[in-house]
């Protein structure tokens, strides 16, 4: 895959796929490429219609869409595109597919590319290089430093260097905060969007911010980082399980730039 510097402003990319093994995948192959960064991976259209609500701080440059989502009829990654192609600064859009049948119409909406199912990675690098080169000049604006969640009937009002983590259960969101635990009313994936790299995504269900990161634990093959303030048992903050397919990215960011351990 082609090089990437560090002085080249990437491309921010949504990434709308509802098959997570395939979401996981394009969003790989983008990051790979060097041009690309991605704000947010979702699995509906009604998630990227609300984390494109919510990215006006934080632009999203283009949206790869899934010709078709569960539960939004069969050519819902077309029906996002119409929805959403030609508002006030609209992103550039790629719809993505394992069928051709959809190609004629897709290009009648003015969509930058169209990438067949399985991706590859040249493809993919080739796309994101017409994307580059198309790409409108926009500032760039300040990432978001509050966060409004709620008490009940309450609304709290946190800022982004009081938050430890967002976890996501039973279809609520709740973050976790120097102030205590609170609900939020977006998802996982919108958050990731507003926030940009100021968080991590370390499990499915949680997104924490690395600032907190204490204690990183590994036994077996289960990895459990704590993230709050504290050691012992002045320890304020939320022991947060990692995914096994983020487990070694984590160690390396973590030890990045540290000193004091003996690596073989």
């Amino acid at each position: 895959m082609s090089t990437s510097s560090s002085t080249i402003e990437r491309l921010r990319t949504l990434v709308v796929e509802d098959e997570w093994p395939a979401r996981e995948y394009l969003v790989e192959l983008l990051e790979e490429t060097g041009l690309a960064e991605v704000v947010g991976a979702v699995g509906s259209a009604d998630d990227a219609r609300v984390a494109l609500d919510n990215a006006a701080r934080l632009p999203v440059d283009a949206v790869f869409a899934d010709v078709r989502l569960a539960g939004a009829g069969d050519a819902s990654g077309l029906e996002l595109v119409r929805s959403l192609a030609g508002r006030p600064g609209a992103p550039m859009f790629v719809l993505a597919t394992a069928f051709e049948e959809h190609a004629v119409e897709a290009f009648s909406l003015d969509v930058i590319d169209f990438l067949l199912k399985p991706f590859t990675e040249e493809r993919v690098e080739q796309c994101v290089r017409r994307l580059f080169a198309r790409r409108p000049a926009r500032p760039r604006q300040a990432e978001c430093s509050r966060i409004v969640a709620r008490r009940g009937k309450t609304l709290v009002f946190l800022e982004a260097h009081e938050v430890w983590a967002f976890e996501a259960r039973d279809r609520l969101t709740s973050v976790h905060s120097l102030h205590g635990v609170f609900d939020v009313d977006l998802s996982l994936s919108v958050i990731e969007v507003s926030f940009g790299r100021a968080l991590m995504r370390v499990h499915r269900n949680w997104l924490v911010n690395p600032a907190f990161i204490k204690e990183f634990d590994r036994d077996g093959r289960d990895t459990r980082i704590f993230v709050g303030t504290g050691f012992g048992p002045t320890q304020r903050g939320v022991r947060v399980p990692v995914g096994r397919e983020r487990t070694m990215a984590l160690r390396d960011m973590l030890l990045d730039g540290a000193t004091g351990l003996r690596r073989s």
